[in-house]
């Protein structure tokens, strides 16, 4: 590894060697919205340095002719690109285990449809942590379109079960302590960027299908990982917009609130303790009732 000066003056960066050159699998799930899937993925070929990679695509329930003729032209244009079908009723989870039987890499990356990666460095950024014994699931720093911050770690037991501190700063803030510019641990990172060296995925058993079919499988993934020893790890040099609930809209029937609401529960139930001893990586006098890092006012 090497030292240089980081992008918050005061605080340096440790560049870790990723060793040898291990294959990077991207798993990106979607149903049609062609034009977010050939953002997403041009975005990859043309920004990213480290080229040992391969992209799955996952088509689910896809009907629209521009998206096969997307997919025709990009597995054309490159052999590292290939796509499958799965047509079954929306399950991220599930979408994201078929995904893992079929990467050949040995890391997997699951990225959303709707990402323009904006770093060139930021697949060596994941990597070089998710190489590292200890360290289970790594996430990036992702902006919604006008700049703001939309992910930079979660904090479990944040509004609700987890929630998205820095949220709406804008990217260049230096936010509390630096922490948005800074790599650090954190309980979860959201699965719209999250890579895990394959065999810690499989040894934890993958996302919940069962459970958690649309919310809270990333969190619920990352407590596994917890669980079993490892460390998950934010970094501010992986960078991408996320034009969030562009492809899968809000929870905006009695249905989806329904289901959100039982999902809500779920999580809560399973890491009842995890929640009520608080999140480690989160300072206790801090609120929990906003994302701005607040003081505490309820002790």
């Amino acid at each position: 590894g090497a030292v240089s000066f980081a992008k918050y003056q005061g605080s340096y960066r440790v560049r870790r060697t990723v060793v040898g050159s291990p294959l990077v699998s991207i798993i990106i799930p979607f149903k049609d919205k062609p034009e977010l899937l050939k953002k997403c993925i041009h975005s990859i070929l043309v920004k990213t340095g480290y080229q040992e990679f391969e992209i799955i695509g996952i088509s689910n329930n896809s009907v629209q002719k521009e998206t096969f003729a997307l997919m025709s032209e990009f597995e054309k244009k490159d052999s590292r690109i290939s796509f499958t079908e799965h047509n079954f009723p929306f399950n991220f989870p599930r979408l994201c285990n078929v995904g893992v039987e079929e990467a050949r890499g040995e890391y997997v990356l699951f990225l959303n449809n709707d990402i323009e990666i904006l770093s060139d460095e930021w697949l060596e950024s994941l990597l070089e942590h998710a190489q590292r014994k200890r360290v289970g699931a790594v996430g990036g720093k992702l902006y919604y379109p006008d700049d703001q911050i939309q992910h930079a770690g979660i904090v479990v037991g944040m509004v609700g079960p987890a929630g998205h501190p820095h949220r709406f700063f804008h990217r260049d803030d230096v936010g509390y302590y630096a922490r948005a510019h800074v790599i650090h641990n954190v309980s979860a990172v959201t699965g719209a960027c999250l890579m895990v060296q394959k065999n810690k995925y499989l040894e934890v058993g993958g996302m919940d299908e069962e459970i958690f079919p649309v919310a809270y499988n990333d969190v619920d993934l990352c407590l596994k990982l917890i669980d079993k020893g490892y460390f998950n790890v934010f970094t501010p040099y992986c960078e991408a917009y996320h034009y969030e609930s562009v492809s899968r809209g809000y929870e905006d029937t009695p249905e989806k609130q329904a289901r959100l609401a039982g999902e809500t529960e779920n999580i809560m139930q399973r890491w009842t303790d995890f929640i009520q001893k608080g999140d480690p990586w989160y300072n206790p006098n801090l609120s929990l009732d906003k994302e701005d890092f607040s003081i505490r006012l309820d002790t």
